[in-house]
C-alpha cells in the first residue's frame, strides 16, 4: 500500500500502542511544541517511520505492534535482519499494511484516512513536508490528531521529552521514566570522564558507506556528528557542512587526515541487493562484515589515509541514527576513540542490559566491528 504525504519522517510509529486501558481525553504537547488534543482512546496508530518500531518495542513489549493499523517500509527495508527478529516474534507484523519511505510523497492521504488512525506519530524531520503537502490539512479536517517527536535531528536535545511524550500517550510513563533513567546513567558515563578532555582525534564518518556509489555522505554537527562530538572526537563534516547531512569530496578526506574512519552499515540487501555496505544489526557475521570494510577503504578517499594504515576503522549499525538506543554507539565510539579511558567500559554489555531489561528480544552480537590487522 502507498501513502502520499507527510507521514514518511518517522513519527507516527509511537501511537501504535496506545490503547482503550488509556484514559481520554488527552492534551500533549509535542516536540514541536504543538498543543495536539485527542478526544478518545487510541487503538489505531499509524506509523510515519517504520523505525519508530524500536521505540514500541521499549515502551509497550508485551504487545508492541498490536494498534499499528500502518507504517513507513523502512524497518524492514532499513534493517533487514532487526526487523526478521521482531517478526519471528511477532509474526503478526507482517501483515500491516506499509507504505515506502524513501519520500513524503509515498504516503497519500486518502490511504492515511481509509486506515482511519485514532493518530499519527511522525518525526520533527517531517514536519517541513507535511505541511506543505496538505497532508496536515487533510487530517485536520476529517479529525486524526498527529503528533511529532524527534530521535534523529537533536538526538541530545529532543530523545528524553520525546519518550515522555510517547509514555504518556500510551499510558506508559513509569516505564519511560525508568529508561530515561538507565539511559542518562549510561550517558554519564562517558561524558563524566570526557569533562577535562584536551586531545580529540579526528573522525570521518560515511554515512552508509558502500550503499551508494559514490563517496562521502557524511554528518555535519547533528545526528552521528552530534554522537562523536559527545564521545570525545572532532568531527571532519562539522568543519565543512551545514546542517545535519552533506557530503564531502575525496579530495577533503585526503586533505584532511583524519584519525579515525567510521563508517554506518546494515543489512540493505532490500535497498542494494550488490552494494558494498557492511552488514551489522543482530547476528551479522563478522568476517563477512570486515572484508566489506576492508574492501570500502581500497577507495581513492580513503587508501592512502593514516587511520586506515593505522587500522583505526570502524563500522556501527546505521539504525542507532534515529534510535533512543543511540547512547549504545556513543560509548562504543567513545571506546574506539579513548581506549585508555574507557578500559572497563563494555557497550556490548549494556547492549544486553537494555534487551535483557527493556525489550521483547534477545541481544545477538552483530552491531559493530573493526579493521583487522589482514592486509588491504
Amino acid at each position: 500500500m502507498i501513502l502520499r504525504g507527510m507521514l514518511t519522517g518517522g513519527g507516527l510509529l509511537a501511537f501504535s500502542c496506545l490503547h482503550a486501558a488509556v484514559g481520554a481525553p488527552q492534551t500533549i504537547r509535542d516536540i514541536a511544541g504543538r498543543t495536539v488534543y485527542i478526544d478518545k482512546p487510541v487503538k489505531r496508530i499509524l506509523l510515519g517511520d517504520g523505525p519508530l518500531a524500536y521505540v514500541m518495542a521499549l515502551l509497550r513489549p508485551d504487545n508492541p505492534f498490536g494498534d499499528i493499523v500502518g507504517w513507513g517500509d523502512n524497518f524492514r527495508a532499513a534493517d533487514l535482519d532487526g526487523y526478521q527478529v521482531y517478526l519471528q516474534k511477532f509474526p503478526e507484523i507482517g501483515r500491516i499494511p506499509s507504505f515506502p519511505s524513501t519520500t513524503l510523497d509515498s504516503i497519500g492521504s486518502e490511504l492515511a484516512i481509509s486506515l482511519a488512525p485514532d493518530v499519527v506519530v511522525m518525526n520533527l524531520s517531517s514536519k517541513a513536508a507535511a505541511e506543505s503537502s496538505g497532508l496536515m490539512v487533510l487530517l485536520a479536517k476529517v479529525g486524526i490528531p498527529v503528533l511529532f517527536v524527534d530521535f534523529r535531528t537533536k538526538m541530545f536535545g529532543n530523545t528524553a521529552r520525546s519518550i515522555t511524550i510517547l509514555g504518556e500517550l500510551l499510558g506508559r510513563r513509569a516505564r519511560a521514566t525508568e529508561f530515561l533513567q538507565f539511559r542518562q546513567v549510561q550517558i554519564e558515563r562517558v561524558t563524566a570522564p570526557l569533562k577535562h578532555l584536551r586531545l580529540k582525534p579526528s573522525v570521518m564518518i560515511e554515512r552508509a558507506a558502500g550503499l551508494y556509489d559514490d563517496c562521502c555522505l557524511t554528518y555535519g554537527d547533528g545526528n552521528f556528528g552530534e554522537l562523536v562530538a559527545a564521545a570525545g572526537g572532532d568531527n571532519l563534516g562539522t568543519r565543512f557542512l551545514h546542517g545535519t547531512f552533506g557530503t564531502l569530496h575525496p579530495e577533503q578526506v585526503i586533505a584532511s587526515n583524519p584519525e579515525v574512519v567510521l563508517v554506518t552499515g546494515a543489512n540493505w540487501s532490500l535497498y542494494s541487493p550488490a552494494g558494498d555496505w557492511v552488514n551489522l544489526g543482530p547476528g551479522a557475521d563478522p568476517i563477512e562484515g570486515q572484508a566489506r570494510l576492508h574492501r570500502l577503504m581500497r577507495r581513492p578517499a580513503y587508501q592512502a589515509l593514516s587511520a586506515v594504515k593505522a587500522r583505526q576503522v570502524h563500522a556501527i549499525w546505521h539504525p542507532f541514527y534515529d534510535n533512543p538506543y543511540y547512547f549504545i554507539a556513543l560509548q562504543r565510539i567513545a571506546k574506539w576513540l579513548h581506549p585508555g579511558l574507557f578500559a572497563s567500559l563494555e557497550p556490548d554489555d549494556t547492549f544486553r542490559e537494555l534487551h535483557a531489561r527493556f525489550l521483547p528480544v534477545p541481544y545477538q552480537p552483530g552491531y559493530w566491528l573493526s579493521l583487522d590487522g589482514t592486509p588491504l
